[in-house]
């Protein structure tokens, strides 16, 4: 893995595209929330589909946090929508059938001639593609549970939102005098949830955790 994909530093905001033959930046899909991202054998792999169905398990959790999850494989179009269907996945899986990632990255697996796919990885991102975690799934057991994704996102989104703790100084008088740019969701902006993803992204406020 290059050097400077580590905590800290900034993903690359790679332009893939998505199960729908939909060109998608990972900038967009992340909004202003906290992000998993999967770097996925793809889905010939038993261990990626282990993954997956954990992960799916708990998407609704996930979702109710206001958590993204991406995974982009080196699947073309038609075995990434095979493998998030399989998988029964909600969220956006990207194709880089053309090793854009893999290369870029310096994550080939080189011990895997037949299909050429990225060593996988799993990553944890805070707004802004800002790295929190990084796990190298090689073998299994490197790739991190639910649990310590739970551990890694309470950590980041307690970073990042200003109202993590309603009981810190001033967000009480700042709510009773009408200032809700320390929290979400705005009850002027709660209806844009329900708009299409790139309007509501030019309307919404920062993100509140759970």
């Amino acid at each position: 893995m290059r050097g400077d994909i580590a905590p800290g530093g900034i993903f690359p905001d790679y332009d893939l595209t998505d199960h729908t033959k939909t060109r998608r930046k990972l900038s967009e899909l992340q909004g202003n929330d906290p992000m998993i991202l999967i770097l996925a054998r793809g889905h010939y792999c038993p261990k990626d589909h282990q993954q997956h169905l954990e992960l799916a398990a708990a998407y609704p959790k996930i979702a109710v946090a206001y958590t993204q999850i991406v995974t982009i494989s080196t699947d073309n179009i038609v075995e990434t929508r095979e493998f998030r269907n399989s998988v029964g996945a909600q969220w956006t899986f990207l194709s880089d059938s053309g090793r854009k990632v893999q290369k870029d990255l310096d994550i080939q697996e080189y011990t895997d001639p037949d299909h050429d796919p990225m060593v996988p990885h799993t990553l944890v991102l805070k707004p802004g593609l800002v790295i929190h975690s990084v796990y190298n799934g090689y073998w299994f057991w490197g790739r991190p549970s639910v649990f310590e994704l739970w551990r890694d996102l309470r950590e980041a989104t307690r970073e990042i939102r200003p109202d993590w703790d309603l009981g810190c100084p001033g967000l009480r008088a700042a709510w009773e005098a009408g200032d809700r740019s320390r929290f979400y969701p705005d009850p002027d902006v709660v209806q844009t949830r329900a708009l299409p993803s790139a309007r509501r992204r030019a309307t919404r406020g920062p993100i509140r955790g759970n």
